[in-house]
């Protein structure tokens, strides 16, 4: 039987589910198990191109945009693509997801990347919807586990209202996994 918030906008329904604490924690645990489940399942057949598989760490940015102060989970599908995971716990409660295409640079461990995906965040009742695109450097340590990366990621909000939101620079330091 369909919830009733459903026939009356989607965006009403999912504020609903995020007032409550727990569901918050159900749905952030459900994501992680899956994300952590399809890498696992995947891992074995992975051939390592880039400097690292997997990365999880945290993003600090600019307070505007929705997705701004997160989790970060880099993981690489192919040498040359990467999916990033965020959560977002900063002004505004979010998630996000990005596809990313990583290019080498000549100097060992340096690469720049660029792609796009979406993202999901609530905030005082109101739900924040829209595409994000991202522009960055990503460098890993030869000698220890960890990568730096500086990006641009600008997000036009859908919902509420229109908004363009372009000051989203942020730093994420990742503890990395071969």
């Amino acid at each position: 039987m369909l919830n009733a918030y459903i026939l009356i906008s989607p965006s009403t329904y999912f504020r609903s589910l995020m007032k409550n604490t727990v569901m918050k924690k159900t749905l952030l645990s459900s994501l992680l198990l899956s994300v952590v489940g399809i890498i696992s399942a995947s891992a074995q057949d992975f051939k390592l191109g880039s400097d690292y598989q997997l990365g999880v760490g945290i993003r600090l940015s600019t307070g505007a945009p929705t997705i701004s102060n997160s989790v970060s989970l880099k993981y690489f599908l192919t040498p040359s693509t990467a999916a990033e995971g965020l959560i977002s716990f900063g002004n505004r409660f979010g998630v996000g997801g990005l596809y990313e295409l990583h290019q080498s640079l000549n100097s060992p461990g340096l690469r720049w990347f660029y792609g796009g995906g979406g993202y999901v965040g609530t905030q005082h009742r109101s739900t924040y919807l829209g595409p994000m695109g991202v522009l960055g450097l990503d460098y890993k340590f030869s000698e220890i586990p960890l990568n730096l990366s500086l990006d641009w990621k600008p997000e036009l909000d859908l919902l509420p209202k229109i908004n363009f939101v372009p000051d989203a620079l942020a730093l994420t330091a990742r503890f990395t996994i071969q």
